[in-house]
């Protein structure tokens, strides 16, 4: 690979910005579009190697911006951006069909803030075009994935990519204002098409999984186990979905109790086609809906015929099913997992024997217990709900 710039180690080179702008209400956003607008660049003449080596897997990409003296306004004086594993993340995007160009293109547009309050502590955004979710993520997570990048490339590869496991596609360190800040760029399990009507995030667990009246009162609440439970929720797949969809699952989650993962969710979207039917008619009738919801899918473009989804299980939404054909809901689903970067080392231990103290009798529902008991516990769970 002569020629290419990507290094494990290197002093910082100060480029001076060439002049076009990224315009974003957050300076931190603005430094996002133009560090993938400037690490795409450098990757354009790059050819992925046949096999990915050691060292690919501790590269980086690293810029210096100084003295910037355009677009003041939303653009800080001195930034940095860095890219880790550039060459690796490229593969995953090339083996999932998101080519370099379409990326950019959709990275490159201010992205939209997901205010979503289930996950207040943690700042979420997703792409113009709702295609891609950025989170803003803790140098712990960096290492982290670093920690399961090469077994989690090589599980891609082996399964041909057919996973319910997040879809990576990018990491990126921005420094702005002399802090550092960390953003992840993975696919969006949640429809960009469809309206999404429903939301659950399912642990298998129920001590604290309820969804707070705040939560609730939002537009479109990410509700939790005892919500799913509470409302007799069921997924219904029919037996021949059901099982491709636990055979998938199983083989994920396998892989997250051989990483010693644990704490992860099944994000369930569920777009109602009858709902979604009601509400086109009421748009072409003139009546303002007004039904924006937190994953940003409103009725200006979410609401689609159900003679215009076509294939449920296209690349465009790989994480989709559609309600079996003897139910009495026209839904479709959209199942991802998530939150999978938490291991069970000693702070996750300490963890599990407080809250077992403080549980008592309902100390087989807390969340933070060993991969393989959590893992027994989800799987239980999906396959209870799921028909």
């Amino acid at each position: 690979m002569e020629g290419h710039k990507i290094k494990t180690k290197s002093k910082f080179k100060v480029r001076h910005q060439k002049h076009k702008l990224f315009r974003a209400n957050d300076p931190l956003l603005s430094v996002l579009m133009w560090g993938v607008n400037f690490t795409i660049h450098e990757l354009e003449n790059v050819n992925i190697p046949v096999m990915l080596l050691p060292e690919h897997f501790k590269a980086y990409v690293k810029i210096r911006i100084d003295n910037q003296n355009f677009n003041k306004e939303v653009m800080p004086s001195h930034f940095k951006v860095k890219e880790y594993c550039p060459l690796v993340f490229r593969a995953f995007r090339e083996y999932w069909k998101v080519h370099d160009s379409s990326f950019r293109d959709s990275l490159t547009e201010p992205p939209i803030p997901l205010n979503d309050s289930a996950k207040s502590n943690i700042t979420y955004y997703q792409s113009y075009d709702r295609r891609f979710v950025l989170r803003c993520i803790s140098k712990e997570d960096v290492e982290q994935i670093h920690n399961i990048l090469p077994e989690y490339h090589r599980y891609i590869v082996e399964t041909q990519g057919d996973t319910l496991l997040p879809h990576y596609y990018a990491m990126y360190r921005l420094t702005v204002d002399d802090k550092e800040n960390y953003i992840l760029v993975m696919r969006n399990i949640l429809s960009s098409k469809l309206k999404i009507h429903y939301k659950y995030d399912v642990k298998g667990s129920t001590v604290d999984r309820s969804a707070s009246d705040k939560e609730k009162s939002s537009p479109c609440p990410t509700l939790k186990d005892n919500d799913f439970l509470e409302t007799k929720r069921i997924i219904e797949l029919g037996s021949d979905q059901k099982h491709i969809f636990m055979e998938r699952l199983k083989r994920d989650v396998d892989f997250l109790v051989n990483q010693h993962k644990m704490g992860y969710s099944l994000l369930i979207g569920i777009h109602d086609l009858d709902q979604g039917g009601v509400e086109r008619e009421r748009k072409l009738s003139g009546i303002d809906l007004n039904t924006s919801d937190l994953s940003g899918n409103d009725s200006s473009d979410g609401s689609e015929s159900p003679t215009q989804i076509g294939d449920d299980n296209s690349f465009d939404e790989p994480f989709r099913m559609r309600s079996a054909e003897s139910s009495t809901r026209r839904e479709l689903y959209n199942l991802g997992l998530i939150d999978i970067l938490t291991n069970y080392g000693m702070k996750k231990k300490s963890a599990h024997v407080a809250k077992t103290k403080l549980s008592g009798s309902d100390a087989d529902g807390i969340s933070t217990v060993r991969p393989e008991i959590y893992a027994r516990r989800f799987l239980d769970f999906i396959d209870k709900h799921f028909i």
